[in-house]
């Protein structure tokens, strides 16, 4: 265990010494954050002065802590050829004293002419040596020095001793300075004043300087602080926010109302989880109207069961302007679609399953939640603008830049007699907020949208383009089964939240900003971000 320093041990050092004493010289063996401790406390009430004393110090490494104990190499291959009676073969030598000795000490054996060679054989050109190797080393570990800097060099190339930077002190008597430390009352209490002892006690004087205990507050999380920044773009431009509250979806909201044909690669066990309890949901209907809740007699709370409309597949519309919508219609619109064609499509000319459309999965992406937006929105179809930032999930080897979750931002337009051209300068407009004013883009394929876009932006602190999102123009396959008008064009797009942040925020691992990597500290220290400034 290691030693331990009291303020008295410190103050009865010094009164044995008419003049400073060194710390490193007179407690060798405490710590330096033991040492300066006492000495802080000593210092507080001016009882001592101090200054800090920087020095080099000289230390044996592992190698020479060897060296100092069993002898030099060189030593040791003496010692073995004096063993030998008739002279030590140079392939025995190794077997004698290792690889290491024999490497390095034959070398410097015969340097220093204790051994020789003779007829292919090692033999002692003297009777006696000095290990003067130990000798250095046993100086250096005893004073942590040598007065001989050309030694020093000598023994750091050999990799025997290293030297380290050590801070001590200097330290005198204060003004204040007495032989043993009274405690100090920290409180004036009654029964001090009502006893007099407070005209003779010693009262700790108050430290108007001293640093406050530091508050401990909760932090936003980088992702938090980009995705607040997001959303203020969004409602600049007069965005509303979708409801995201569904991590688990139906391969119908998810695939099949996107127009994303039931064979297509993304549905494979390789790309999508699939939930396995329980594996199914109901076909597409309205939603439930929310369950009443009453109090039992013992005041535990309990929900009634739903109407019997709950199972309806026809939503009553609470709008006199909106249509009934009934979602028996919709699904079948899109098994037809996807089956045999319709709205001037030939579909996929493939077998329809309801009970792939049933099969309940994390969903792939937030699209599954513009799509049901959309069917609503054909209720009573107007101009409108949606958004949303949440998290979705695929199935992916995780690695530095990929993670099995991460967070989707999306945004849909919705209008009449929109055009590419309009995306694309949309676009140019949304991203210029976000502090990216190059941009480029690349003809790409979505089963859902057609034409579709990749965005580029250049990046100038890589140098070089970098794809920032995806986009396009909702398919007719997809919009007109919904009972939206034929006019009606829908923009989207849609990129990572994660990928933003992290170039803002300057982390290359992705793992050290979502999971158990994560750095607390990192965290609560990370500024707010602007997007448009750096």
């Amino acid at each position: 265990m290691e030693d331990q320093l009291s303020p008295n041990q410190v103050l009865a050092t010094l009164s044995k010494h008419d003049g400073p004493i060194l710390t490193a010289q007179a407690f060798p063996s405490i710590s330096f954050v033991k040492v300066k401790s006492a000495l802080d406390s000593l210092k507080s009430r001016e009882m001592i002065i101090h200054s800090p004393v920087e020095r080099e110090e000289v230390i044996l490494t592992g190698e020479g802590e060897g060296v100092a104990e069993e002898g030099s190499h060189e030593a040791k291959v003496f010692e073995a050829v004096r063993a030998a009676v008739d002279g030590l073969k140079i392939d025995d030598l190794p077997k004698m004293v290792g690889n290491e000795s024999a490497n390095v000490g034959k070398g410097k054996a015969l340097k220093a002419k204790w051994i020789k060679m003779d007829q292919g054989k090692f033999r002692t050109s003297t009777d006696s040596i000095t290990d003067i190797t130990r000798d250095q080393l046993a100086t250096i570990r005893k004073s942590r020095s040598y007065p001989d800097p050309k030694v020093v060099t000598d023994l750091k190339k050999r990799k025997l001793v290293t030297t380290q930077r050590v801070i001590s002190f200097k330290v005198d008597k204060g003004p204040n300075f007495s032989t043993e430390m009274v405690k100090e009352e920290t409180d004036l209490t009654a029964d001090m004043l009502a006893t007099g002892a407070w005209k003779t006690a010693k009262l700790k004087p108050y430290n108007f300087k001293a640093m406050g205990a530091p508050a401990m507050s909760g932090a936003l999380h980088p992702l938090n602080k980009v995705r607040h920044e997001f959303r203020q773009i969004f409602f600049e431009m007069g965005f509303e926010e979708m409801p995201t509250n569904k991590y688990v979806e139906t391969g119908f909201w998810n695939f099949d109302a996107l127009f994303i044909p039931q064979q297509h690669p993304a549905r494979d066990q390789q790309d999508t989880f699939f939930i396995s309890d329980p594996p199914v949901a109901d076909l597409p209907r309205a939603d439930p109207p929310a369950a009443s809740s009453q109090t039992l007699p013992n005041g535990s709370p309990s929900s009634t069961p739903a109407d019997k409309t709950a199972t309806s597949s026809t939503s009553t519309p609470k709008d006199p302007k909106e249509r009934p919508l009934d979602y028996d219609a919709y699904f079948k619109a899109i098994s037809t679609v996807h089956s045999t064609g319709s709205h001037n499509s030939i579909g996929y000319r493939a077998p329809f399953s309801v009970a792939e459309s049933q099969r309940l999965v994390l969903r792939t992406h937030t699209t599954a939640i513009s799509t049901y937006m959309l069917y609503h929105l054909a209720a009573n179809p107007r101009p409108a603008r949606y958004f949303s930032i949440d998290r979705v999930f695929r199935n992916e080897t995780v690695d530095a830049t990929h993670l099995a979750e991460f967070h989707q931002v999306e945004g849909v337009i919705a209008d009449h007699d929109l055009t590419l051209g309009g995306l694309i300068g949309f676009m140019e407009v949304f991203f210029a907020k976000m502090g990216i004013h190059k941009l480029r883009f690349k003809p790409a394929y979505n089963p859902y949208t057609e034409p579709s876009l990749e965005i580029f932006g250049f990046h100038p602190g890589l140098n070089k383009w970098v794809e920032i999102g995806n986009s396009g123009m909702f398919r007719p396959e997809m919009l007109e089964p919904m009972g939206l008008p034929r006019e009606m064009r829908v923009y989207g797009w849609g990129l990572s939240l994660e990928r933003p942040t992290m170039i803002k925020y300057g982390v290359k691992n992705i793992r050290e900003l979502l999971g158990h990597k994560v750095d607390l500290a990192f965290v609560e220290g990370n500024p707010a971000v602007r997007l448009e400034k750096d």
